[in-house]
């Protein structure tokens, strides 16, 4: 065997690799050969944040904030036109008196900012179509809950005093109704997320002095577009006889004309206006029957605003008579709307049957599974039961348990 080699009595150790063996321009070296810099759009955001966009970090106060109120250079455009028209200073002469201090310490303060307009109130600036819309101040919110529950008065005549839509003044009240109810439990409220949102929105809020919004929210009387009326009818019609809003309803609905008797008095006038106009008429063949469609004037939310124009048009009728009129068919109004009710409460009444114990009372209702309440197709909802095919979406996710209706 050939002899071994015996080992070095003076080994060499090679250290491991780590930060201490190697240079600091190793370490520090790019894996690229090209210098590092930052790329073109980098560049634009950071000089944008620092230059016009630095008016965002600390928001207008009692103003929106949009991109669309500020030009290029970060400079408010309402404020830049008021800047540019304003005169300069006065100089005065002779020795100065208490009302000219107070005028000089006036102009020393910082100015108000003049109100907003469309084109500030537009947060995205490639959609000119999108305009902000005003919200309720809580103030504004809480007054129109009193007057409803406090009051006494209808959702219809409150939406009239306040410029509200009628829908809306149904949520305001049941929102504070719900708000009123979690704070009587001990329940928190988001205050400072709702604050944060009216600092961004523009608000409308309540004028103290007449107690009402300060500028009229919206409007009150618009219509949707109803769905009999998205075709296009060619319809023949006699030269000798007016063709109304009336009779274009019936013809989109499928309803005959109506008698002259039935449609004109002895002195040719209409028997009623189209706004007195609220009887239902069914039409259609069984298991397809639909209501005649109405004029614009009846199915207004606020008919009764239609004569009310017409009372202050007429130049025989004085303006406290005018006023007089409109308060009556307010009136009258919420008189034949407690009439319903009353009348709704006694008919459910009569279909139940009160068992009296020494401890509970029961309640019995009696139905019936007729046709008239299962419909043509089985699936009608006036009928008990399991809906005939069509499940209960009472325990469904998503569904909506809060009140849907203000019972005054």
């Amino acid at each position: 065997m050939p002899p071994r080699i015996p080992p070095s009595a003076a080994s060499i150790t090679i250290p491991r690799p780590s930060v201490h063996t190697h240079c600091k321009s190793c370490l520090t070296r790019a894996f690229s050969s090209t210098p590092s810099s930052q790329t073109q759009l980098r560049k634009r955001m950071f000089n944008w944040l620092q230059g016009p966009g630095a008016n965002f970090r600390q928001p207008l106060a009692n103003s929106t904030n949009y991109l669309s109120a500020y030009d290029r250079r970060g400079n408010l455009i309402r404020d830049r036109n008021k800047k540019q028209g304003s005169s300069p200073e006065p100089v005065s002469e002779g020795p100065e008196t208490e009302n000219v201090v107070a005028l000089e310490e006036a102009a020393e303060e910082e100015p108000r900012l003049r109100k907003e307009d469309e084109e500030d109130l537009r947060p995205f600036p490639l959609n000119h179509t999108f305009i902000s819309q005003s919200i309720l101040s809580d103030e504004l919110r809480e007054e129109i809950w009193k007057r409803v529950r406090v009051d006494g008065k209808s959702v219809r005549q409150v939406s009239v005093e306040m410029g509200v839509d009628m829908r809306r003044i149904a949520a305001v009240v049941r929102l504070v109704e719900v708000e009123r109810r979690m704070v009587a439990e001990g329940k928190s409220l988001a205050i400072p997320y709702a604050r944060a949102i009216q600092s961004m929105v523009p608000v409308n809020k309540l004028n103290p002095q007449t107690r009402k919004p300060v500028e009229e929210h919206e409007p009150i009387n618009d219509l949707e577009q109803h769905p009999m009326t998205y075709r296009q009818i060619f319809w023949p019609t006699s030269e000798s006889r007016a063709f109304t809003r009336t009779d274009a309803g019936r013809v989109f609905s499928g309803a005959p004309r109506l008698p002259d008797e039935q449609e004109r008095g002895q002195d040719g006038k209409p028997l009623l206006e189209p706004w007195q106009d609220t009887t239902p008429e069914i039409v259609g063949k069984p298991g397809h029957e639909h209501p005649v469609l109405k004029p614009a004037d009846a199915r207004i939310p606020h008919p009764h605003l239609v004569a009310y124009e017409k009372d202050k048009l007429d130049p025989t009728i004085k303006s406290h008579e005018v006023r007089a009129r409109y308060v009556e068919r307010l009136q009258q109004e919420d008189a034949k709307r407690k009439a319903i009710i009353e009348r709704q409460a006694r008919i459910e009444e009569k279909k139940k049957i009160r068992i009296e114990t020494d401890r509970w009372q029961f309640v019995v209702t009696e139905v019936r599974a007729t046709r008239t309440g299962t419909g043509l197709d089985g699936r009608g909802t006036k009928a008990p039961g399991f809906r005939y095919g069509v499940p209960s979406q009472e325990r469904k996710k998503g569904q909506v348990k809060i009140p849907t209706s203000v019972e005054v």
